[in-house]
């Protein structure tokens, strides 16, 4: 299994806040709070990057499970998870994704800043994947840069913020270059119920956005 984050990894959540300032951050713990999570509560992360969702979910006493391909981010969150004063039990399991198969198992499924790494034919295969995983009437949350709206000036903005992230990585780790997707939208093609929509600005814009749908019972 390559890691194509070996290089990039460590500096991950360093230039997640020259990107973004708190922006992404605050997107990916966007749900994680005690109206959406319970003690006890299953929920996978798909792609945990440095981990600071899965730190705050497992805070509030969620059963956290975490699955990453790249070994260099994982190590990455181990060195969080370790330094943390609480003594947080996060399973860790170094996978693609797409082998994992606890199908109806959480309570919520997480997908921040992880579906934007793939074509849209992959992204689609991935959360209709991530959706198995989910238990009937579960939550499946993503966070990522939001679709292009407001005036002209405004869509031209967020479509040159995202195509310089997508073409940073691009060039150090191989991800896919498309355009933005519409999460919304695509998540009511595949059957679920919006429930919540957070966005989150940068620099005057509506750069992010997290947002939770229901999977049918």
């Amino acid at each position: 299994m390559k890691d194509r984050y070996k290089f990039i990894g460590p500096a991950y959540d360093f230039l997640s806040s020259i990107y973004g300032g708190e922006s992404i951050h605050n997107c990916k713990r966007a749900m994680l709070d005690t109206e959406h999570v319970k003690p006890g509560d299953k929920i996978l992360i798909a792609g945990v990057g440095h981990g600071k969702d899965a730190i705050k979910a497992a805070e509030l006493g969620a059963d956290v499970t975490v699955v990453d391909l790249s070994e260099t981010m994982l190590r990455k969150f181990k060195e969080a998870v370790d330094k943390h004063p609480d003594n947080l039990d996060i399973r860790q399991i170094h996978s693609d994704i797409l082998k994992f198969e606890e199908f109806e198992q959480y309570d919520m499924v997480i997908a921040n800043f992880f579906l934007n790494v793939f074509s849209e034919e992959m992204m689609l295969e991935i959360l209709r994947h991530l959706m198995k995983c989910a238990k009937p009437k579960a939550n499946v949350v993503i966070g990522d840069f939001e679709y292009p709206s407001g005036n002209i000036i405004n869509r031209t903005l967020q479509k040159a913020y995202w195509y310089g992230a997508v073409s940073i990585f691009w060039v150090v780790a191989n991800n896919a270059m498309h355009n933005i997707y519409n999460y919304p939208e695509i998540m009511k093609e595949l059957g679920l119920t919006i429930k919540d929509k957070k966005q989150f600005r940068f620099l005057g814009l509506n750069c992010y956005w997290s947002i939770m749908g229901q999977k049918q019972a």
